[in-house]
C-alpha cells in the first residue's frame, strides 16, 4: 500500500494491492504533513483503488478495480463504488449507495442516501465548457433515486426523492420526486404503477 499524509483506517481492511491512500491534491505537493483518508471498519478496497487526501469513508465501504475518489470528498456507510468509477473533488455521498461500474461524478455533486447508479452514466458540472460562466455545479440527487444506464445529467439538475431516470436518458431539467424521466431530451412520465408500490 502506497501512503501519502496522515491515513487513518478502521478495524478489518481487506486490500488487495496495489492501493493508494491519501494521494496529495495540487496544494499539498511536496509536503507529508496534511490529512489523508478516513476510513471506516470492514472496507475492502480493489486493486487500483486511490483514494485522495481529505476523503472521509465510513463503515463498509468497497471499490472495484481502479476506482478514484479525489479530495474533500465525503461518503458514508455501505456505500460500493464500481470498477473504474471516478469521484471527483468536494462532493458528498450519503449511506446505502451503489455506484456502478465506469459512473463520472464531477466536483461539486450531492448524491443523498439509498441512490442507484447505473454502469456509464456521466453527469456533469460545467454548463459553458470550457468557459465556466456561472461556475461549476454539479447534480443533486435526491435519497432513493436511481439512475439507468449510459445516462447524463447536465450541470445543476435536480433528481427528486425515489424519482427513475430511465437508461440512456439525457437529463437537461428537474426530475419531481418519485417520477420517471426517459428519453434525449427526458421527459417526464408518471412511475410506471408496478414501480409505486416500491415507493417509501
Amino acid at each position: 500500500m502506497i501512503e501519502y499524509g496522515k491515513n487513518r483506517l478502521g478495524s478489518n481492511p481487506r486490500i488487495f494491492e496495489p492501493v493508494t491512500l491519501g494521494f496529495p491534491s495540487r496544494d499539498n505537493f511536496g509536503k507529508t504533513d496534511f490529512s489523508g483518508t478516513t476510513l471506516g471498519n470492514n472496507a475492502v478496497l480493489r486493486s487500483g483503488t486511490i483514494l485522495y487526501c481529505d476523503v472521509i469513508i465510513g463503515d463498509d465501504f468497497q471499490t472495484g478495480h481502479n476506482v478514484i475518489i479525489r479530495e474533500k470528498t465525503t461518503i458514508g456507510n455501505h456505500v460500493a463504488i464500481g470498477t473504474s468509477t471516478v469521484i471527483e473533488g468536494n462532493c458528498r455521498i450519503g449511506n446505502n449507495v451503489s455506484l456502478q461500474s465506469m459512473v463520472y461524478i464531477p466536483t461539486d455533486t450531492i448524491i443523498e442516501d439509498a441512490v442507484f447508479i447505473g454502469p456509464n452514466t456521466v453527469l456533469t458540472n460545467d454548463r459553458y465548457p470550457p468557459t465556466r460562466i456561472g461556475g461549476l455545479k454539479g447534480p443533486y440527487i435526491k435519497k432513493g433515486a436511481a439512475i439507468g444506464a449510459n445516462t447524463t445529467l447536465v450541470p445543476g439538475v435536480i433528481i427528486g426523492e425515489g424519482a427513475l431516470v430511465a437508461a440512456g436518458a439525457v437529463v437537461t431539467r428537474d426530475v419531481p420526486d418519485h417520477t420517471l424521466a426517459i428519453g434525449s431530451p427526458a421527459r417526464i412520465k408518471d412511475l410506471p404503477r408496478q414501480m409505486t408500490s416500491h415507493v417509501q
